[in-house]
């Protein structure tokens, strides 16, 4: 490669020079040499905890294979949840349930940097828009977790009025945080800065992963137990409108451009693509057993999805909207998050 670049110096050097009175090909020199000294951009990586087999799966979306077990030196307990990372993907946030912790990650070196003791039965974790505010949906003890990243401190404690909180979302300004309370059929509003639950929001059944539509208020939430997908408008706390999908819909993610919805249905073993703009199901793709949550790459063109039961990832191209490739991972992959 090195040798290939050198040659291709070397003939636009005497291209030039063959040509030294003319200023626009001494422009042309360094823009194209500029071009051929530029390294290639890498693929960014796709991570996946397996939650019976204490590990995080690496995989390389270039070449969509595992080119790394993570494990933080063999620390990491067999009740892996949640996943999230920074933006840059320095940092990996993981429940690790066994242990009741949250655990920061360096994947370059799989060792721990942070932890702290988020107590029993917590699942959802989420980093902020700006990376500054970690939240953790303690399930079993009906409450959200504040957590400052740098510190690793519990900055707040905040209760909730719906039941058993299991995902986290953002809104897009960071202003508001959404729990899904599977318990209790609604989503709390949590006014981050008051550091209280402001309200609820009733769904259909069971809710469980959400995403919002970017430049909108509105969210889109996976329905388990009735097996749709229901769209939610914060600025007015209501849902205004509920889209049939397949068997217990648990995990969703949206487009960057905001005109697809991607709700894995658990008990179906697919993927229900959703059009934004009518809100219906344009395809139903076939995956692995219970599929729940996923992760798109920066560009968009492939969607990566945590096959829980057939230990493995179902990879999608989003335009041709079918599976091009099954990647075996560890046991029970929770998830995927792909940094960006």
């Amino acid at each position: 490669m090195l040798c290939a670049m050198n040659s291709g110096a070397v003939f636009l050097r005497r291209l030039v020079r063959a040509h030294r009175t003319a200023p626009a090909y001494a422009l042309m020199w360094v823009l194209i040499s500029s071009a051929v000294a530029a390294p290639a951009i890498a693929a960014p990586f796709a991570y996946v905890p397996n939650q019976k087999s204490g590990t995080i799966s690496v995989i390389d979306t270039a070449t969509d294979t595992v080119t790394r077990t993570l494990s933080a030196g063999g620390s990491l307990g067999k009740r892996l949840q949640a996943i999230d990372a920074d933006s840059k993907g320095d940092v990996l946030y993981v429940v690790d349930a066994e242990r009741n912790k949250l655990i920061a990650i360096d994947p370059a070196t799989d060792s721990v940097k942070h932890s702290v003791d988020i107590g029993e039965d917590a699942e959802g974790v989420r980093l902020s828009p700006h990376d500054d505010l970690l939240a953790v949906c303690a399930e079993g003890q009906h409450k959200v977790l504040l957590i400052d990243p740098k510190t690793f401190k519990i900055e707040t404690r905040i209760p909730t009025q719906g039941h058993n909180p299991e995902h986290c979302e953002f809104a897009p300004d960071a202003a508001l945080l959404l729990t899904s309370n599977e318990g209790s059929d609604n989503l709390d509003v949590i006014d981050l800065k008051q550091k209280k639950s402001v309200g609820t929001i009733a769904t259909s059944g069971h809710p469980r992963g959400a995403a919002f539509v970017p430049g909108t208020s509105h969210v889109y939430v996976a329905q388990e137990s009735a097996n749709a997908v229901d769209v939610v408008d914060l600025a007015s706390r209501k849902k205004i409108a509920s889209i049939p999908t397949a068997l217990r819909t648990a995990g969703v993610t949206v487009s960057r451009d905001g005109k697809r919805i991607y709700a894995a249905n658990g008990g179906a073993g697919s993927v229900s693509v959703i059009d934004v703009a009518t809100d219906k199901v344009i395809k139903e793709i076939p995956v692995g057993q219970r599929p729940w949550n996923m992760a798109l790459t920066p560009d968009g063109k492939k969607l990566y999805v945590a096959n829980g039961r057939s230990n493995s990832v179902s990879v999608i191209d989003t335009t041709a909207l079918a599976v091009v490739k099954e990647i075996p991972v560890g046991e029970l992959p929770w998830g995927v998050i792909i940094p960006q």
